[in-house]
């Protein structure tokens, strides 16, 4: 690796990082998902809450939401809801009713119970990007369609960074397998390459079924072990403007049933999909993810439930999705200021719509991540690798966004704001006085290795520096340490009898033909 020599010589406090990581590809902070301490921003007044929630509410009974679901409509009908065809109106007595059953916090616990999260209150959980279908890094130097081994290794991402605390859906589309057995093959590499919390997809009986099964045989779990509590998640997007689709209410459906977590995230763009007000748009979006949270509920009172925010604007010039913007900013936290409102856990997204990991690419990600931060968002979707709005998946841009998720870890730890008297810190003002300085005195050597957030990936050095090492750009030493990452790898352990039994149920599926498909 070209700047490994000099990246190793400036880590921790500086050369002696490099000693503590011993043979580490970079020294990372610790598995340690931050507590959000600073207060949430929030635009909205109180008239402002009542009337972004009355107008959700209006929706839902004056207009309704299109259920594309029999079994759902079903229910609806049994609880009351005016069922008309596919769409059902519902009044706002009821939908508080229901919201008020979920739970306000609750934990996902993995394979392994080390990497157990909590879901709620003050903590935020990172996850790695989900479901583009193409991939881009710098070897190969232009877009193309994911395969299984751009999977793989994303997940090796996962796996290897701290700061991702939850393996969302597949990093990367892998289309060189059928969309038959795609699942069997990506969970089965999800389980055994990483230990974190899964996620199904909820798109038709077979995959749901086939995920949860996979999941319960990683843990070593009986039925009744796997029902009790979560263990797995699902993240479903209504189809806007006020639609949900068959597949994936059937998917939660059965998730709720057997007692797993569900997330609801309407995607809507304001000026496309949504009113082109952001306060139209967030309204619309929490109508469409309050009523499905209501039907999980009804079917199964306490469920956990969060709801998803993914409220954007269009370019209005060419249509194009925009990620990372002012309004996106404020609809994220004018969507957790409704979430907390509703008493849910919130989801947000790291998103930009830049086509390569650049600086348009950072600054967007980095807006998206802030709103994240200042909107008490529990759960953060794509917070590493995402490009294109959404199309794109890419290790460099992966490893570029841990460095900001690391950054919000360490932003978020109290010691910094400390105010004790070895913080303030009198004396060593004292002895150095009105023309001494601080390197050499005891107060400075004895926190000089822990004092500062110390980067993995930010070069520091001046520009002769810089130019003397290689003059090596951001994303070509992320594309380096992608590299150095993955030649390294070892997977987290696994018991080889689970590892056969999962085994056997793949290749039994596949056998049976996986999930129907029209091609």
């Amino acid at each position: 690796m070209a700047d490994t020599n000099t990246r190793k010589r400036r880590g921790g406090g500086r050369a002696g990082a490099a000693a503590r990581r011993g043979a580490a590809v970079i020294d990372q902070m610790p598995w340690n998902p931050p507590i959000n301490i600073d207060r949430p921003t929030e635009p909205l007044g109180p008239e402002g809450v009542e009337a972004i929630h009355d107008g959700a509410m209006r929706i839902l009974e004056e207009i309704g939401i299109e259920f594309y679901n029999q079994e759902a409509l079903e229910i609806l009908r049994d609880a009351g809801c005016i069922v008309n065809g596919d769409n059902v109106r519902m009044g706002r007595d009821f939908v508080m009713e229901m919201v008020a059953k979920a739970p306000s916090t609750f934990t996902i616990t993995p394979r392994n119970p080390n990497h157990t999260i909590e879901i709620g209150g003050k903590t935020m959980l990172f996850g790695n990007v989900s479901s583009p279908p193409n991939y881009w890094d710098m070897e190969i130097g232009k877009k193309v369609p994911g395969n299984r081994e751009m999977c793989q290794n994303l997940l090796k991402l996962t796996q290897y960074f701290n700061c991702i605390h939850f393996a969302g859906g597949y990093p990367v589309e892998p289309v060189d397998l059928h969309a038959s057995v795609r699942h069997l093959d990506v969970l089965y590499d999800k389980l055994t390459l990483t230990d974190k919390a899964m996620h199904a997809y909820s798109l038709g009986k077979e995959r749901v079924e086939d995920v949860m099964e996979m999941v319960r045989i990683a843990g070593a779990l009986s039925h009744e072990e796997f029902e009790a509590s979560p263990r797995m998640y699902t993240n479903i997007n209504s189809t806007s403007p006020l639609k949900h689709d068959h597949p994936m209410i059937d998917g939660c459906l059965r998730l709720a049933r057997r007692g797993q977590a569900i997330v609801v995230t309407p995607f809507t763009l304001a000026g496309a999909m949504a009113p082109v007000t952001m306060a139209g748009a967030v309204a619309q979006s929490l109508a469409e993810a309050l009523c499905a949270i209501a039907l999980f509920q009804y079917v199964r009172p306490g469920i956990p439930c969060v709801i998803g925010t993914f409220t954007s604007n269009v370019d209005m010039k060419s249509g194009a999705p925009a990620f990372g913007t002012p309004e996106y900013i404020r609809s994220t936290q004018m969507t957790g200021q409704m979430a907390r409102f509703y008493g849910l856990p919130l989801r947000s997204s790291g998103v930009c719509a830049a086509n390569v990991p650049d600086g348009q690419a950072v600054w967007e990600t980095s807006n998206s991540l802030w709103a994240a931060v200042q909107s008490g968002t529990n759960m953060v979707y794509h917070a590493a690798g995402w490009l294109e709005g959404g199309l794109i998946a890419s290790p460099e841009k992966f490893i570029m966004d841990c460095e900001i998720l690391q950054q919000i870890q360490r932003y978020m730890q109290p010691e910094i704001c400390a105010t004790g008297p070895d913080e303030i810190a009198l004396e060593a003002i004292r002895a150095v006085g009105n023309d001494g300085h601080f390197f050499g005195i005891q107060h400075t050597q004895d926190r000089y290795t822990t004092a500062f957030y110390q980067p993995f990936l930010s070069d520091w050095k001046n520009y002769e520096g810089w130019e003397v090492a290689g003059g090596i750009w951001t994303a070509e030493r992320a594309h380096l340490m992608f590299k150095e990452i993955i030649n390294s790898f070892e997977a987290p352990p696994m018991d080889e009898a689970i590892r056969e039994e999962l085994a056997d149920f793949v290749a039994r599926r596949k056998a049976e033909g996986g999930a129907p498909t029209d091609f």
